[in-house]
């Protein structure tokens, strides 16, 4: 009964997907007037930017070379375009509120406040964390599987997921990180590799939860299970990168894939007698819980914490619960292999 209450509320989360918009305040004509403004006199008010004394290959527009904006000021690419819509985006935001309008979405981002260059700073602070728990639970898992845990003569782990857990560290990893270097600053560079990292850690996140609830072993039947899913999330990642990044389609096939996986893990906690199912339980409890917030996005809560600033929030525990899985699975499943060879 529990896996069936489990799968209609994963299940009644695909309603919620919310149709794309464009955003509303890129048609904002006070806004766009004062972007033109501002890129032809480097001022919005009385605050004048730096950036607008430079071309958008650093050189500067009115002076000699050596006066050219140096590389580490030049990396972010903040220039003067990007410093125009950002001080625009704010006092207007800052009239709309006097007239008691909500916050409106430019260029597709919410108005977040910058720190020290960074557009998104309480999401980049997550998603350090997030990385920083991801990193504990792998080098313990190595640490326990390596060194505390039996070895065959072979000197490899009686654990026979180790392989796959091991790349699964390193996905999550590498999504992490992109993800803080994308809140840091959003280009379609870093975007790319937000998204991709993101992509490629939900279908091999689909494929770990597939072999280890139906106890796949034998490798002729793993690469069977593994081969479609890895050929379809790459051809999803190459299309996203060179052909067309259709965010609606990249939404649905990730929401598929994580539902999928959640969905596979909650049948199998309630199936199996593993002493540590209820683990298995309060992740998919919490992935669906987070997973509501990365559907629901709302304006910033005083221009810092949104629904994705939250959704980071909710993962740093639920991280740690489930490498603690992990390691109780990789205890389980030696013992019961070493009781098994006696």
């Amino acid at each position: 009964m529990a896996p069936l209450r489990c799968i209609l509320f994963l299940a009644a989360l695909c309603s919620l997907i919310p149709a794309l918009h464009a955003s509303a305040g890129d048609a904002d004509l006070i806004y766009k007037s004062c972007v033109v403004q501002c890129e032809k006199s480097g001022c919005v008010g009385e605050k004048c930017f730096q950036h607008c004394k430079f071309s958008s290959d650093g050189k500067p527009i009115d002076g000699p070379w050596y006066m050219q904006e140096p590389l580490y000021l030049r990396w972010k690419q903040w220039d003067c375009r990007s410093d125009c819509r950002y001080h625009c985006m704010l006092a207007r935001e800052e009239e709309r509120e006097k007239l008691g309008d909500k916050p409106v979405k430019y260029h597709g981002k919410w108005p977040f406040q910058r720190v020290y260059g960074i557009q998104e700073p309480v999401a980049v602070a997550l998603s350090a964390l997030n990385l920083a728990m991801q990193f504990h639970g792998w080098i313990s898992f190595f640490i326990l599987v390596y060194y505390k845990l039996p070895l065959n003569p072979n000197k490899r782990t009686y654990y026979e997921y180790t392989g796959v857990w091991h790349i699964y560290g390193i996905l999550s990893m590498n999504s992490r990180f992109w993800s803080g270097v994308f809140h840091s600053r959003d280009v379609e560079l870093t975007e790319k590799l937000d998204i991709s990292s993101a992509v490629a850690l939900l279908g091999f996140s689909l494929i770990l939860a597939l072999l280890r609830s139906f106890n796949v072993r034998d490798e002729a039947a793993r690469v069977m299970v593994s081969a479609p899913l890895i050929a379809f999330v790459t051809t999803h990642i190459l299309y996203l990168n060179f052909y067309k990044l259709d965010y609606g389609l990249n939404m649905k096939v990730c929401m598929a894939m994580g539902i999928a996986q959640l969905l596979t893990w909650a049948v199998w906690a309630g199936v199996t007698r593993h002493p540590s199912r209820w683990k298995l339980w309060v992740v998919v409890a919490g992935g669906g819980l987070a997973m509501v917030f990365e559907i629901y996005d709302f304006p910033p809560y005083r221009g810092y914490i949104d629904a994705l600033a939250l959704w980071n929030a909710i993962n740093i525990p639920l991280t740690y619960l489930w490498w603690s899985f992990v390691r109780d699975d990789a205890e389980f499943m030696t013992s019961a292999l070493l009781k098994k060879a006696k």
